[in-house]
C-alpha cells in the first residue's frame, strides 16, 4: 500500500503543482492539502485521472479549530476501488469567504455540504439548494462549532394550553448533580473500587 501511495504522491505533485500546498503519507494513509480555490480542479482530478482513478466520495465533514485564522477545515473522503484506497483532502476556509461546492462533480456531496454548513456554517458556494437539513426551522447558531453553548439557545415543548409546539429560552430546573462512585455494595469479603471513600469518611 505505501508503493501505491509514494507513487501517487509523486504524480499528484507533478500533475497539479501549485494547485496543492502539501501531500504526506502518514500511518498508512495519504492526506492532500488543497488551495481553497482550487478544490473543484484539485477533486476533479482526483476522480478522472487514469492513474488516480478515486472515484467514488465517500464524506464531506467539517472540523473546527477556533484559534486559526482560517478556523474551518473542510475534509473531503475518497476512494480508488482500482486501488483499493482512499484519499483525504483538506481545505481550509473561514466563517465568512465560501469554499466552491462540488456538487457538479459528485451530487452525493448536496447533503453533506448542507450538513457542514447547518452544523458548521461553512458557505458552500454554486451549491444548488444551501439551507439547513437538520436543524429545526428558525434555528439559531452553528450546534458543532466549539464556541456553542452546550445547552444550545432555545428548547422545544409541546404546549396543553396552546395546542401548539412553543420555543423558549432554555431552562435547567435541576442543578447538575455530583456523583461520588461510593459503591452501593456492602458485606463483600474483598475491597470494591471506592470503598475507601467511605472508610475515610467513617
Amino acid at each position: 500500500m505505501s508503493d501505491i501511495f509514494t507513487d501517487l504522491r509523486d504524480h499528484i505533485e507533478a500533475q497539479l503543482g501549485e494547485a496543492v500546498n502539501s501531500v504526506t503519507i502518514a500511518h498508512g494513509e495519504m492526506t492532500i492539502e488543497a488551495r481553497r480555490a482550487e478544490i473543484v480542479n484539485v477533486i476533479g482530478f482526483l476522480r478522472d485521472d487514469p492513474i488516480c482513478k478515486f472515484s467514488s466520495l465517500i464524506d464531506v465533514c467539517g472540523v473546527d479549530y477556533p484559534a486559526r485564522e482560517r478556523r474551518f477545515e473542510v475534509v473531503y473522503h475518497m476512494l480508488s476501488m482500482a486501488h483499493n484506497a482512499r484519499v483525504r483532502v483538506k481545505a481550509s476556509t473561514d466563517e465568512d469567504t465560501p469554499i466552491n461546492s462540488i456538487t457538479s462533480l459528485f451530487p452525493n456531496a448536496d447533503w453533506y455540504e448542507r450538513e457542514a454548513f447547518d452544523m458548521y456554517g461553512i458557505i458552500f458556494d454554486q451549491h444548488p439548494d444551501l439551507r439547513r437539513i437538520l436543524t429545526d426551522y428558525g434555528f439559531e447558531g452553528y450546534p458543532l462549532r466549539k464556541d456553542f453553548p452546550l445547552s444550545g439557545f432555545v428548547e422545544v415543548r409541546y404546549d396543553e394550553a396552546r395546542k401548539s409546539v412553543i420555543y423558549e429560552p432554555v431552562n435547567l430546573p435541576q442543578e447538575y448533580r455530583s456523583f461520588d462512585f461510593m459503591s452501593p455494595w456492602e458485606g463483600a469479603e474483598y475491597i470494591l473500587p471506592g470503598d475507601e471513600k467511605s472508610e475515610e469518611k467513617a
